[in-house]
């Protein structure tokens, strides 16, 4: 069974933060209003999430709970586009697209077709685990991008050359996107690597605060990390070649005038 928490011991845990800004006061490093903004921030959506859950868990339709999944996926393409340094027209719709169609049916694969649940649209297990997919697949998606739109601005003159050469659009850029993808893919096979063995995961910990029993909790770990790794490899995949599509027509050309350059 787990440990009440009472706002108190939030508000006492809060106050580690100020280490935090006592270190970058004492460093000069410029963050003592970005470390107040991110807990504020994080506190309240927290808070209001908890509030809005009770309401969720209660619902038995399942058009709510895939308008809730909409926004959700709106706010992570958002947030994906905003990490990435180069730009070109569509690109948020590109990162929407990536990112909802590896969420969505990856979620939908878990909830219908692994673990079974009935109805597939429960709540309590939908809303968690859409959040926990999204929130990784957007990383991928995020980095895939940043660094194909990098690389293709850094390589422009190699690559426009292979192209005068006759090398089609594929043959000129396929390195790029492969270290693309392969960028975007990294992150969650890193933590799978270590995880048992230098890092607890939180859903794991979680469950086991809840008072679920190790065995139970580590299977369901390992159950979502898969689905994490499956779905951040196909996010990663589908952004990389909607952003090749954009940036590279089906003549052969390189469109360097729709990317803004990163900064």
């Amino acid at each position: 069974m787990s440990v009440p928490i009472s706002l108190f011991q939030v508000v006492l845990a809060a106050a580690l933060m100020l280490l935090s800004a006592l270190l970058s006061w004492r460093l000069r490093l410029g963050l003592g209003r970005d470390i107040l903004t991110a807990g504020t921030r994080m506190t309240v959506q927290l808070l209001l999430v908890g509030l809005i859950l009770g309401w969720v868990f209660a619902l038995r339709s399942p058009w709510p709970i895939l308008g809730i999944g909409l926004v959700m996926t709106v706010l992570a393409a958002q947030a994906a586009v905003g990490r990435t340094r180069g730009r070109y027209p569509g690109i948020f719709l590109d990162a929407f697209a990536a990112i909802f169609g590896s969420s969505f049916v990856l979620t939908g694969l878990m909830l219908g077709g692994i673990l079974q649940i009935r109805p597939w649209f429960e709540a309590q297990y939908a809303v968690p685990i859409l959040g926990m997919v999204l929130g990784n697949t957007l990383t991928g998606v995020s980095l895939a991008l940043d660094r194909f739109t990098s690389d293709l601005d850094h390589n422009r003159s190699a690559i426009e050359e292979r192209l005068a050469l006759g090398a089609t659009r594929w043959e000129a850029a396929r390195g790029t996107v492969r270290a693309a993808v392969r960028t975007g893919m990294l992150p969650t096979l890193n933590s799978m690597a270590v995880m048992g063995i230098v890092s607890l995961p939180g859903m794991m910990t979680g469950q086991i605060l809840a008072g679920a029993s190790p065995a139970v909790a580590v299977r369901y770990q390992i159950v979502i990390m898969f689905v994490l790794a499956a779905s951040s490899a196909l996010g990663s995949l589908g952004a990389v070649l909607l952003a090749y599509r954009a940036l590279l027509d089906s003549r052969d050309r390189l469109r360097g005038e729709r990317l803004k350059a990163p900064r």
